[in-house]
């Protein structure tokens, strides 16, 4: 049964700004033959079989899904302490969602493909992620996105 991540984008402020960070070399390694982006964690996913049936990273920008990531797979890393973590390996495409606010929250969640935001079509805008940031969140918080 496939599942995907739902993570926190912190520092980011658009799917540009993250398309940027992950554009440059020390945020991408070799994976089979071909250039991934890489999240570090210090949590690894239990559910790596479901994740890698055709599961997403959906990353949270300022308080709002805006974006996800085809997983491709795992590894084993070290962060800049030194300490070990899990290398969750993702596709360098990413795929624009419907925008959908989600509340701050640590590490990352398992997010059913029932509650995965759908897809933004080609050509096709997203009018709630063009928002600006703090507008998207008030109106969130009232419950009117």
């Amino acid at each position: 049964m496939t599942v995907n991540l739902v993570k926190l984008c912190v520092g980011v402020t658009s799917i540009d700004d993250l398309a940027r960070w992950q554009a440059m070399s020390r945020n991408q390694k070799t994976f089979e033959g071909r250039r991934v982006a890489y999240h570090t964690t210090f949590q690894t996913p239990t559910r790596q079989a479901d994740l890698l049936a055709g599961g997403s990273l959906y990353w949270v920008i300022k308080g709002t899904i805006l974006v996800r990531q085809p997983i491709v797979g795992f590894g084993q890393g070290k962060k800049a302490d030194g300490s070990p973590c899990c290398l969750i390996l993702l596709s360098t495409d990413l795929i624009p969602v419907r925008a959908v606010p989600r509340r701050a929250f640590q590490g990352w969640r398992y997010l059913s493909t029932d509650d995965a935001p759908p897809d933004v079509k080609a050509g096709a805008s997203d009018d709630v992620a063009a928002m600006p940031p703090k507008m998207r969140k008030t109106l969130a918080d009232l419950g009117l996105i």
